[in-house]
């Protein structure tokens, strides 16, 4: 499977995820987001198009998979995507900088827990 194969909703600019909002070289992946299931490239394009508030995944579901790499169509779990910098499998660098609004799509256990 690859990231053309799963309907990424919202304002895509091309195969690999990008979007209006994000679109340099490492902007790579898309969300599925927990409210909805759907994957969108990034929170403003599902503020812009969802119809509905997003709600983020809830520190007890970090095994689901919710984040697409838009390189080789990996889905990722959410724990496995925040301890990563680059697709495990496509080795394909991820930004650094959606680490700055990780708590929009997941809510981040306090260490220790």
């Amino acid at each position: 499977m690859g990231a053309e194969d799963v309907e990424i909703k919202g304002r895509p600019v091309d195969a690999q995820t990008r979007c209006v909002h994000y679109r340099t070289e490492l902007d790579v992946v898309a969300i599925r987001f927990a409210c909805c299931g759907d994957y969108y490239p990034c929170h403003l394009c599902h503020e812009e198009t969802a119809g509905h508030p997003s709600r983020p995944w809830p520190s007890a579901e970090q095994d689901a998979k919710a984040v697409l790499c838009g390189v080789c169509g990996h889905e990722l779990e959410i724990r496995e995507y925040l301890g990563v910098t680059a697709c495990p499998r496509c080795a394909a660098s991820f930004n650094p900088r959606c680490a700055l609004h990780a708590d929009l799509y997941f809510e981040i256990a306090p260490v220790g827990s």
